[in-house]
């Protein structure tokens, strides 16, 4: 691997993680409980989906007399572009503000990634299963799995974290792969992006009202009576695809617990629960991964109290076979 090019692996060819033992909890790349509740938000944000879809054909429609329907098909056809792997890496990592590894930090991934690829290929992943790894730039100890392929890591993670519990992280992301819970996500994202669009365009509406009532309306009550009633509109046309945007992350956090604890699960059959403790312990230490109170900030939360993680990942690891 050279500097800036993609840090990916697929079947052993040698096997530095000789050693570690499989168990019953193999991570065979099947569906998990976790992807199969994450995709509860798929369904939350499809009316708000097909809603903003239906505004833009609308002023489209009596000049080209194209059905609704077609726009609906050409939308769910471009869809699984998502899932392409040269597509999510051209695509996704700039949209992430992601980029690729630097040299250095391609040498200090590489190793720890073909361990952890090599660990799961001898639990039966696909030899033809391949992964990209994509640095984040942020002083946040963070890493996270998307789309079909892309493993994403911060920088700070990368600099700071010593390398076996770099290790433990990127085996717990390849978990979330192994367990199909990117596949929901994914999907939710793709059809936000026009429910994104018109939240937007709504609020810049009510802004643009409200500037027209406070500029012209003090000559003219008229103007500045419409220009009101037009902000109130603007507003309640942004609140209801925002709503659909906060709904379906609060559903995505919900049901996201599950498939962090899964692709625990998954780091520790492949050996490296003691590394993903380690990392977990440390960003404890660090004040992050606590325990939110309140149900408000509980839906907040995208990641189970990094504590339980830490207890649950360690009852695996005293019994592996529970």
């Amino acid at each position: 691997m050279n500097g800036g090019a993609p840090t990916s692996a697929s079947g052993p060819a040698d096997d530095p993680a000789g050693g570690r033992p499989a168990n019953r909890l193999g991570p065979q790349r099947r569906v998990g409980r976790g992807a199969a509740w994450a995709f509860l938000p798929v369904l939350s944000m499809l009316p708000f989906s097909v809603l903003a879809l239906a505004i833009i054909w609308l002023p489209l429609w009596p000049t080209t007399s194209i059905p609704f329907w077609w726009v609906l098909l050409a939308f769910a056809a471009t869809g699984p572009l998502l899932f392409v792997r040269p597509f999510q890496v051209a695509v996704l990592t700039p949209i992430l503000g992601a980029r690729a590894p630097t040299q250095a930090e391609a040498e200090a991934i590489r190793p720890l990634w073909n361990e952890v690829i090599h660990a799961a290929g001898r639990q039966g992943v696909p030899a033809g299963a391949r992964y990209v790894v994509r640095i984040l730039p942020s002083e946040e100890l963070n890493a996270f799995a998307c789309g079909g392929h892309l493993v994403v890591v911060t920088s700070y993670a990368v600099e700071r974290l010593p390398p076996d519990e770099l290790r433990g992280v990127l085996a717990h992301e390849l978990g979330h792969h192994l367990g199909l819970h990117t596949v929901a996500t994914t999907i939710v994202h793709w059809l936000s992006a026009p429910v994104v669009l018109f939240a937007r365009f709504g609020f810049f509406l009510e802004r643009v009202a409200v500037a027209s009532a406070e500029s012209f309306g003090r000559r003219h009550p008229i103007v500045e009576a419409f220009s009101r009633v037009g902000a109130m509109l603007m507003h309640g046309f942004g609140l209801l695809f925002s709503s659909g945007l906060r709904a379906a992350d609060a559903l995505t956090n919900l049901v996201g617990h599950d498939a962090e604890f899964e692709a625990d699960r998954r780091a520790v059959s492949m050996g490296f629960g003691e590394e993903l403790s380690a990392a977990l312990r440390r960003l404890v230490a660090d004040g992050g991964g606590v325990r939110r109170r309140g149900w408000r900030a509980r839906l907040a939360a995208s990641h189970p109290a990094a504590r339980t993680r830490i207890a649950r990942i360690e009852a695996l690891r005293r019994h592996p076979s529970a």
